[in-house]
């Protein structure tokens, strides 16, 4: 499985970014996808999940802020973020899975390079 997330960047505390994650190797439309972001020096945390029925579902911190999507004519998965916050600051990434479980642990085999959000005050 191939995993390219893109579309970080730059951007000031309150606004918004997009980033999207391209997916081959697999059949799409079969995995669950789960976005996730590493600060440096903290653990790897799930911050939105979407299952094959499209049913999304967001960590509380995030909640309110963040919007997970999926489009399976195109391979690929979006996270909407909106009102950035400082503590938003890290490099995010996605992965997909066929087993639920897998997605909730981030239990997988490999990982891909992950986009860089950084928020500014």
């Amino acid at each position: 499985v191939q995993l390219q997330a893109s579309g970080g960047g730059l951007v000031q505390a309150g606004g918004s970014l997009r980033p999207s994650c391209e997916v081959s190797g697999t059949t799409f439309s079969m995995n669950h996808i789960g976005w996730y972001r590493q600060a440096p020096g903290k653990p790897r945390e799930r911050v939105a999940a979407i299952n094959t029925a499209g049913t999304p579902n967001i960590a509380n911190s995030v909640k309110g802020r963040f919007i997970i999507s999926r489009d399976n004519a195109k391979n690929a998965a979006y996270l909407q973020m909106d009102s950035l916050k400082i503590e938003d600051t890290a490099t995010y990434y996605c992965n997909v899975a066929t087993s639920p479980f897998a997605i909730l642990k981030a239990d997988f085999g490999s990982w891909g390079r992950g986009t860089q959000v950084t928020v500014s005050s």
